[in-house]
């Protein structure tokens, strides 16, 4: 077998030591624009907090809307369909409907309600009980209470549904409010779309805000700069220590965001869970889970990248020695 040779060592040699050294100069640059930032850290603070806010702004109307669909689930009360089957049913038949309805997959739960028990409770509400028990018939038919599963359905959803069990045998007509369904649906869409438009906005200003640092920075450093490129430096090479800065300033960005946004959490869940619990319900406030604070930090180290990288394209070109 023949042995490598000595121009073909030589070379493995020379770039290994060339991928040693531009990772050496990473390090070395990203630990220099770190201490840059901290050897400022009035003006480093403050732009942190700015980029903090425009973070947080989306990712708080992001938590709100999650927050209101989970509260959503526990309106299933309001979504109920009533299913009132033909006058003279068996209560034997009536039942083994109720359990059929409760098996279908989008039923959250089904309740017979017999016409006796009907005539008592509306009895007992209209406060007419003389007058409805003197009637020789019972005018009233037998109701099945069925509950939807509203988080895997839409009024399309429950439009189908409601046909499903109008075409069920011993049942008469099925009534179905979906006009509240409507108006949720609607209202979540919007608040989606309303998270986006904001999020690209504050995006575009984080942008703005690290690019105007930038340049900053490099009306600073121009002397240095154009020293660099006097010796032969290249414009990857100059362009590296501020694309570090930018990243320092999405990551710190990006933490003081999901901090800003935890102690807000905190300190709103008492009063909302104590308002919740006087309406009957185990509602508790949601916050930013493992993916969505990873998320959060990762769009901040994004964002600052690219704002650097942008501002120094456009203006290092201007800088010759």
């Amino acid at each position: 077998m023949a042995k490598p040779s000595a121009s073909n060592q030589q070379s493995r040699v020379t770039m290994q030591s060339q991928g040693s050294a531009y990772i050496q100069h990473h390090k070395l640059m990203a630990v220099d624009s770190l201490k840059r930032l901290l050897a400022a850290p009035a003006a480093s603070l403050m732009t942190w907090l700015v980029l903090a806010i425009a973070l947080s702004l989306p990712m708080t109307l992001y938590v709100a809307l999650e927050n209101v669909k989970q509260l959503s689930r526990n309106w299933d009360q309001s979504s109920q369909i009533s299913v009132y089957l033909k006058k003279g049913v068996m209560s034997r038949f009536a039942d083994e409907l109720t359990a059929e309805i409760a098996d279908f997959p989008n039923v959250s739960s089904a309740v017979y309600i017999s016409p006796e028990q009907a005539l008592k409770e509306f009895s007992v509400s209209t406060g007419l009980s003389d007058v409805i028990f003197g009637l020789d018939d019972n005018p009233l038919p037998g109701v099945i209470s069925v509950i939807p599963r509203l988080n895997s359905q839409d009024e399309n959803g429950l439009e189908q549904l409601q046909q499903k069990l109008e075409a069920l045998r011993h049942v008469d007509s099925v009534q179905l409010d979906l006009i509240w369904v409507k108006r949720l649906y609607q209202f979540m869409e919007l608040g989606q779309r309303l998270v986006w438009a904001l999020a690209a906005l504050l995006g575009l200003a984080v942008l703005l805000i690290i690019g105007n640092t930038i340049r900053l920075s490099i009306e600073n450093r121009r002397d240095e700069i154009r020293v660099v490129k006097l010796v032969g430096g290249t414009d990857a090479f100059v362009r590296r220590p501020f694309l570090y800065t930018g990243l320092w300033f999405g990551l710190g960005g990006g933490i003081i965001a999901w901090i800003l946004l935890s102690i807000g959490l905190f300190w709103l869940s008492g009063p909302v869970e104590q308002l919740i619990s006087l309406y009957g319900s185990d509602f508790s406030l949601k916050g930013l889970g493992f993916s969505d604070s990873l998320l959060l930090i990762f769009d901040g180290v994004i964002l600052g990248w690219l704002g650097a990288w942008l501002a120094v394209s456009r203006h290092l070109s201007t800088i010759e020695p």
